[in-house]
């Protein structure tokens, strides 16, 4: 579905990314972990169209979208789900929500995309004519993820959707991820909760200073003692 080969991408001189390389497959939960300043939210930001490769290619179901614009990289069908939520404040839920929904012109499917997310976080439905900056911590995160659902993605990118949380909100959240990805959603998670992440991700892939230095399945990853020690605290 989604494949990056050799892709480098450099803020001016700084590189950020430095040959990186991963696929995800149709159906997959797919997880990047490291630590800050690794790469990772550069390398989703590059997938989207919001920075060019400097180098490499990155290709969507058959298609190369390095150099592409973002909105058009949104139409095939990827949407994002940035660090930081990043709502728009003073606009209600509800708003916000059509602001994910921005590529789609079917009404049916946007009621049907609106349906989505309200069943995925009803709580979403509640708080829908409240102003996004009156929401908690957990319900913004919310609201972000259900807003990158509302234009029906096939690869959803999350990106650190556990920062700043609490534990039991963590849990929550990563239960939403596995209902979302059942319901047939590929999804690609960056995410510096490591151990949670391997937990519910099919493979992995562990990013340090803009290399890719280790890739297999999230299990063998959780049982690695260089992933143990650097990135799981044990």
């Amino acid at each position: 579905m989604l494949q990056l080969d050799n892709v480098h991408t450099a803020y001016g001189s700084i590189k950020a990314l430095k040959g990186v390389s991963l696929h995800v497959d149709q159906g997959e939960i797919v997880t990047v972990v490291g630590a800050n300043g690794a790469g990772k939210s550069t390398m989703l930001r590059t997938i989207t169209g919001l920075m060019r490769p400097t180098e490499g290619s990155i290709t969507f179901e058959g298609e190369r979208i390095d150099g592409k614009p973002s909105e058009r990289i949104a139409t095939l069908g990827i949407a994002m789900s940035p660090e930081g939520r990043r709502l728009f404040p003073d606009m209600s839920v509800y708003e916000n929500l059509l602001m994910g929904a921005y590529t789609q012109r079917d009404k049916t499917a946007l009621a049907q995309s609106l349906d989505r997310c309200y069943n995925l976080f009803p709580i979403l439905k509640e708080r829908e004519t409240q102003t996004a900056s009156t929401l908690s911590g957990g319900e913004q995160q919310m609201a972000a993820i259900a807003r990158a659902l509302m234009s029906q993605p096939r690869l959803l990118l999350l990106d650190e959707p556990s920062l700043g949380l609490a534990p039991i909100l963590v849990r929550q959240v990563f239960r939403l991820i596995q209902e979302i990805n059942s319901q047939g959603t590929t999804i690609l998670l960056v995410e510096q909760n490591s151990n949670m992440a391997l937990r519910i991700a099919g493979r992995g892939y562990v990013l340090e200073n803009g290399h890719v230095v280790m890739e297999d399945s999230a299990a063998a990853l959780l049982k690695s003692d260089v992933v143990r020690a650097s990135y799981l605290g044990e």
